[in-house]
């Protein structure tokens, strides 16, 4: 019996507990029946489930302040290293839906399993690769298949698995959990590649992914599967996986191609497909095909709805206002937290001068109070609705998001961090485990795999474009008011021009030469630092803009209540059964 169902009996035999509902056995009988003991081996489930959604969100982040060390051992360039850097978000982004599928047809420890199986196998690729072409194959791809399938399957094993308060417990783990891999990235990209190597990033998962599934063969119930026969609809497939890939790969190469203005030749292959001489980018016809692809998507899987063939994704489901604005709410809410987590990096790092240590060191304390406010706020739960819960949480993030871009300025230290971080840490802890509890809440249980995919992929495409709306207003912001410092020195005209070239080149990593006199280097390092500043200031108060349009999404969201299975076994105790009898005659 479901949540929703048993919600619904709880309300039809509730009332005042000091009355008394009469039900006859062929009524309700069968129903109550249906609740079956809690599994003792959920909460071995949970863990599991945790370190292994813990490792797929690692690998988004870690490998970023590894670039330097890459580069070297690989004797290669950054633009032949991009698409390791972004493959892994483009592969995992584009097969989510189709990875949640998979687990609806074939059983979602299925489907954990094997794709564990194809993460370990990648990540050994990875980490003992040769080359560039070995390591986009070993983690862009093989891990980016694996990871599809792996993540949209713990959220269904834990909707599946949990209920009540505990569910709300147990999304609220997977949502820190999630939050927490984030932050821990760059830390432990920069401890593994200043202390030991590169190559370990990917050498833990080698070791945990086994591990997990040895787990999950000895925990996790094999549950039932939610189709008796094969239903894999490919057609769906296809459309969705273009469009999806498109659409990720335009929002990632914004800062390549530019939105409109054409910054670079699109080339495939060293083939020039689309030329910077056209003066318009390539990119706008790009979000136009993927458009094409997703409304054909929508259309084509409708059609399967209507005919009762199976889609791979039934857009009916988007009658649950839960689902609908929940997903909506967490697209917009990634936009603004990934905001966040790109710009005050790239500060530390240029305008604080912070090692890759430092710099994951720095952002620490984020991960911590996230992990303490996502349990604060599944405890909340049992005083409060879950939408409320998730509603505070917002409101936090929004205030975290001001006091921090207030926060920042040149010598900025640790401690001027902390009170920001705190409530922005507190608010995404709140917001994010709940607000999975509340998508998933009321979608039917044979489409929970489904519904988890496309709970990960909406806060994969908002990632992306918060990045890139936030990235392009960051380097923006930046070279104009680092324009307006120079133009305000007593430097030459000569070396203002060529500085404001170089801004406009180089973004925050415009360095001075080597030959450049010593004041000149500290006029020239005084306005690039004062214009980062200015630059992460706008950007962190625009995705605090994001977020208060968040608030407002939210305020859509239905009230969804963590249900106490114990409520109903209490009240059911005070229920009477008394034999069948007919139904009186109506009055007249």
């Amino acid at each position: 019996m479901t949540v929703e169902q048993r919600k619904n009996l709880a309300a039809g035999i509730a009332g005042p507990l000091s009355s008394k509902r009469m039900i006859s056995p062929g009524e309700h009988t069968a129903e109550l029946h249906e609740h079956p003991p809690p599994d003792p081996r959920r909460w071995v489930t949970l863990a599991i489930v945790v370190i292994a959604a813990l490792i797929v969100v690692l690998d988004n982040t870690v490998l970023t302040v590894a670039i330097p060390s890459i580069l070297a051992d690989f004797h290669t360039t950054l633009p032949s290293l991009q698409w390791v850097l972004t493959g892994y978000s483009l592969v995992f982004a584009t097969l989510l839906i189709i990875g949640g599928r998979l687990g609806d047809v074939f059983g979602h420890r299925r489907m954990f399993i094997v794709g564990a199986a194809l993460f370990g196998g990648g990540s050994l690729l990875a980490a003992l690769s040769w080359s560039v072409p070995s390591l986009l194959v070993g983690e862009s791809l093989i891990e980016g298949i694996g990871a599809s399938m792996m993540l949209p399957a713990t959220l269904a094993i834990l909707s599946n698995t949990f209920q009540g308060r505990e569910r709300a417990t147990a999304f609220a783990a997977w949502g820190a959990t999630i939050g927490l891999g984030g932050a821990l990235g760059p830390l432990l990209g920069g401890f593994l590649t200043t202390n030991y190597t590169w190559r370990w990033a990917f050498g833990i998962n080698v070791i945990i992914a086994p591990l997990a599934i040895l787990g999950a063969l000895l925990f996790i119930p094999r549950g039932v599967r939610a189709r008796t026969r094969l239903s894999i609809d490919v057609p769906g497939a296809m459309l969705v996986a273009a469009g999806m890939f498109l659409l990720v790969f335009g929002l990632n190469e914004v800062g390549k191609y530019g939105w409109w203005k054409a910054l670079s030749s699109f080339e495939v292959a060293g083939v020039t497909l689309f030329p910077q001489s056209a003066g318009v980018s390539v990119l706008p016809f790009i979000f136009l095909l993927s458009a094409a692809f997703l409304f054909a998507f929508y259309k084509y899987e409708r059609a399967r709805e209507r005919s009762d063939r199976d889609p791979l994704f039934e857009f009916g489901q988007l009658r649950h206002k839960g689902f609908r604005y929940g997903l909506i709410t967490a697209g917009i809410l990634s936009m603004g937290q990934l905001g966040l987590f790109f710009v005050i990096p790239v500060f530390l790092q240029e305008a604080e001068h912070l090692s890759a240590l430092d710099n994951g060191l720095w952002m620490l304390p984020v991960g911590i109070f996230l992990l303490i406010g996502a349990q604060v706020g599944g405890r909340m739960t049992r005083r409060i609705n879950t939408t409320r819960v998730v509603q505070i949480g917002i409101v936090l993030e929004v205030i975290g998001l001001v006091i921090i871009a207030f926060s920042v300025h040149p010598g900025l230290t640790l401690t001027d961090l902390l009170p920001g971080w705190l409530i922005f840490g507190f608010g995404i802890g709140f917001a994010n485990s709940q607000l999975t509890n509340v998508v998933l809440s009321d979608v039917d249980p044979d489409k929970s795999g489904v519904a988890s995919g496309a709970n990960s992929t909406s806060r994969q495409v908002g990632s992306a474009l918060g990045v890139a709306v936030i990235g392009a207003a960051f380097a923006s912001l930046t070279a104009r008011h680092t324009t307006s410092a120079l133009q305000a020195s007593s430097l030459p005209a000569q070396v203002k021009t060529a500085a404001q070239q170089g801004v406009h080149a180089y973004g925050a990593g415009f360095r001075p030469g080597a030959k450049v006199p010593p004041d000149v280097a500290r006029q020239l390092s005084h306005a690039l630092t004062t214009g980062i500043t200015s630059g992460t200031r706008g950007s962190l108060l625009i995705a605090a803009g994001f977020v208060t349009f968040g608030a407002f999404m939210s305020l859509l969201i239905p009230r969804v209540q963590a249900f106490d299975a114990d409520t109903i076994d209490l009240t059911i105790d005070r229920v009477e059964i008394v034999p069948d009898r007919p139904a009186p005659a109506p009055a007249h």
